[in-house]
């Protein structure tokens, strides 16, 4: 994720006006410590988001660069049993999030204080089993289709042409459950939606189908970079892909597409939580309410290259801008909780029957 982000920020950068400060009560205190990814992704913040947040609400903001993976989790943690916050809101993947909702480690939030987070969909709204609510959306993006333009003159409408025999040895696919979706993918393609991952018997029965693809896969791949270089020159033509890397390449004149199948590209996303330790709780509320603002998502789109969490017809992006990032096609979303609940299961099953 922070090299996708960092190269999004580093080359897909868009012209942009000033934002209209929004109208907030201005906050007193110290800085608020935000955490993001690191890399050209915290920068974009830097220069783009932070100084008109302070412009509006007169709180100053520290930016922490996480770490990947699990250890920011882990550091968090650690910290919140001494009593202290490395970051008071921090941006999380949504299996590090939930980790940490199961231990507790998410201040609870007063969302009567967060007007502008009604704006977002319920999937972005984050409560403990009690209702109480900890968390929102922060930034969104998509795993999609992808395909050489040069060795597919037409493009494939259905996640289905994975499964097809005449793409043998042509796919590259992202090589971890966790992070690739394709049991979503196989399950919506196959089962009629998501649902049939609720059991592990239906775990099972979606990895038996996905693993038919074995025929066509040539690349079971982590460095993002290697597949997109193989999509690119036509050695791996088709795949999965992030949207929005892949839409840079061909403005680029790379002969590469983006498409979003009949099913729906796969939505992923991080959001922000606040740290059970933080003392800056009524600023972080601040901050998170500031971020669910149409327009604010829309600047993101244009300078982050991150899919708006809040409906299209909020902001005013353009067809244009819009499609660069998103779509109007019903996303799969992830069933991150069966990342959270059965890892260690689905890992051995997975290595045993879909990558083996």
């Amino acid at each position: 994720m922070t090299t996708r982000r960092g190269f999004l920020a580093s080359t897909g950068a868009l012209a942009l006006g000033s934002l209209a400060a929004p109208s907030i009560l201005r906050a007193q205190g110290g800085a608020l410590k935000v955490g993001t990814y690191g890399g050209y992704f915290e920068e974009s913040f830097q220069n783009h988001i932070y100084p008109d947040f302070t412009a509006a609400t007169g709180i100053e903001v520290e930016s922490i660069a996480e770490p990947t993976g699990e250890a920011w989790l882990v550091q968090l943690q650690q910290a919140a049993r001494a009593g202290q916050a490395p970051a008071d809101v921090s941006m999380m993947a949504q299996v590090a999030r939930i980790r940490g909702e199961r231990a507790e480690l998410w201040a609870k939030l007063d969302r009567a204080a967060m007007p502008n987070v009604e704006n977002l969909p319920e999937h972005f709204l984050h409560t403990y089993e009690d209702g109480s609510f900890y968390g929102t959306g922060a930034v969104a993006w998509y795993i999609s289709l992808v395909t050489n333009t040069d060795v597919y003159p037409e493009a494939p409408e259905s996640w289905a042409t994975l499964w097809d025999p005449a793409n043998e040895n042509s796919l590259g696919l992202l090589a971890l459950a966790s992070n690739s979706f394709l049991l979503e993918i196989t399950a919506t393609v196959h089962f009629g939606g998501t649902d049939i991952l609720a059991t592990e018997e239906g775990v099972l029965e979606v990895m038996n189908k996905l693993a038919e693809v074995q025929p066509n896969v040539r690349l079971w791949y982590r460095d993002e970079g290697q597949f997109q270089q193989g999509l690119e020159t036509g050695e791996i033509p088709m795949g999965q892909y992030y949207h929005d890397v892949t839409g840079l390449a061909a403005a680029d004149g790379k002969p590469v597409r983006s498409t979003f199948p009949a099913e729906g590209a796969v939505l992923d996303s991080g959001s922000w939580v606040v740290s059970r330790a933080s003392d800056a709780i009524e600023q972080s509320q601040i901050f998170i309410d500031y971020m669910a603002q149409p327009e604010v998502q829309a600047k993101l789109s244009r300078f982050v290259g991150t899919a708006p969490t809040v409906p299209r017809e909020m902001t005013d992006l353009t067809d244009e801008e819009f499609a660069a990032v998103s779509s109007d096609v019903a996303p799969i979303l992830p069933r991150y909780e069966l990342y959270v609940d059965k890892a260690d299961w689905v890992n051995q099953k997975w290595s045993e029957i879909v990558t083996r």
